[in-house]
């Protein structure tokens, strides 16, 4: 407790700064999961896509973002095997956010895709195993977060697999695609409306005392979906297309109908990141505040909207700075895309991965939006994919544990050299 004392302000400064540091990292690195497909597929600009996810990114963090922290947080070390010695754990949380951020910049820099999940939680299991041994770490949750791994870009594939096909059997595969565009789109802009509001105010609210019954959530959400509706169809009667085009490229016309849709589906996909991956750089500092504060381990470690806060201006910072480095390899590398085909991958990949944030899993938001992508690609035949840029993507997801371990590890041993 000495140690935590003589050096309470330093800690603090070292937590909130890392905290930030690894929130930027986030942010310039997984931007390609946010806005990749949108500016891939010519939707909207770059720096369109900075301005829609900058204010995205932060309503997700703040009013979403209580629930998966509590994993991070508490989930991954057994907290209770620090009590004797809180001081390391400490130590541990602040190691782990350094050597996640440092692998995200380095990663950021060489343009690898990489999952900030994956740094974070293997740096917590490697100043876990550094600290205390094996016993440290809660193998048990620790498997389910790996399952949820390799399912989450599996579910993401498959429901843009799913939206692929709706959209190619009610719209293209018709004799009037552009009337059924125009029909058609306000149902797939409420459904992109009511299912990211249904889980975030059925599951994220909390956390700011906002309780609502599963009606009250339910109608809320009704009514945002039809809101987004409505407003999808007046944007969509605002696009002026040539008959004489529409006969002879019908197929672009639907395309130009479908810009629209990619903004509302990007601001999604926006809000859904910010409400996981606010968690990797917050529940370690959630951590460090709590035992700072009460000289002792906790069960639960407090997320004030303060550190919510924090973190969504990190990732805001990130997206502005050096999201263009990673931007094109989930836009253009792993397929080709189109409005509907940026659609279908950024609806799936937003559905999951705030779904998840409402369960409490740390998934991979980088995961999710590869495995959407593969998912449109698949639709249209296996050699639509650049099957050599997919290789190298899942190569980083393998490294990138190990990496955040082993920094993480030593990370740890050279503060306990320091502070004690």
């Amino acid at each position: 407790m000495e140690i935590i004392e003589q050096h309470s302000t330093i800690l603090y400064v070292l937590a909130f700064s890392l905290g930030l540091y690894l929130c930027w990292g986030i942010g310039a690195n997984d931007v390609a999961n946010t806005m990749g497909t949108s500016v891939g597929s010519g939707a909207i600009s770059v720096r369109q896509a900075l301005i829609l996810a900058a204010i995205m990114e932060l309503a997700g963090a703040y009013l979403a973002g209580g629930g998966v922290t509590a994993t991070v947080s508490k989930g991954i070390i057994d907290g209770s095997l620090f009590a004797p010695v809180p001081h390391l754990l400490v130590f541990g949380m602040i190691a782990a956010l350094l050597a996640a951020g440092l692998w995200l910049m380095v990663a950021t820099m060489r343009g690898w895709p990489v999952s900030a999940t994956h740094a974070i939680v293997g740096g917590v299991c490697g100043v876990g195993v550094a600290a205390l041994g094996f016993e440290a770490v809660n193998w048990e949750t620790m498997s389910e977060i790996v399952a949820s791994w390799f399912i989450s870009p599996l579910l993401g594939g498959v429901v843009a697999w799913c939206l692929t096909l709706s959209i190619r059997k009610l719209i293209f595969n018709t004799e009037k695609p552009v009337a059924q565009a125009r029909r058609w789109g306000p149902m797939y802009a409420f459904l992109v409306g009511w299912i990211v509001s249904l889980v975030t105010i059925s599951k994220g609210l909390q956390h700011v005392s906002i309780v609502l019954s599963s009606v009250e959530g339910q109608l809320l959400s009704v009514a945002i979906g039809v809101g987004l509706a409505i407003l999808a169809r007046l944007m969509m009667n605002r696009i002026e297309l040539d008959e004489r085009d529409d006969r002879n490229f019908h197929y672009a016309s639907v395309e130009r109908l479908f810009i629209p849709l990619m903004v509302f589906t990007g601001a999604a996909m926006a809000f859904a990141h910010g409400s996981n991956d606010v968690a990797n750089g917050i529940g370690p500092l959630a951590v460090v505040v709590q035992i700072i504060e009460t000289q002792s381990v906790s069960a639960k470690s407090a997320v004030t909207p303060f550190m919510l806060f924090i973190g969504g201006i990190g990732i805001v910072v990130g997206l502005a700075t050096y999201g263009h480095k990673v931007m094109a390899t989930i836009g253009r590398g792993i397929t080709e895309l189109t409005p509907t085909r940026g659609y279908s991958a950024t609806v799936a990949a937003s559905v999951v991965t705030v779904a998840a944030s409402g369960m409490g899993l740390p998934v991979s938001t980088t995961h999710i939006a590869v495995g959407a992508v593969m998912g449109v690609g698949i639709a249209r035949g296996i050699g639509a994919l650049d099957l050599r840029v997919i290789g190298g993507i899942i190569l980083s997801w393998f490294i990138t544990v190990p990496v955040g371990a082993i920094l993480a590890a030593l990370t740890f041993y050279l503060l306990r050299s320091i502070f004690v």
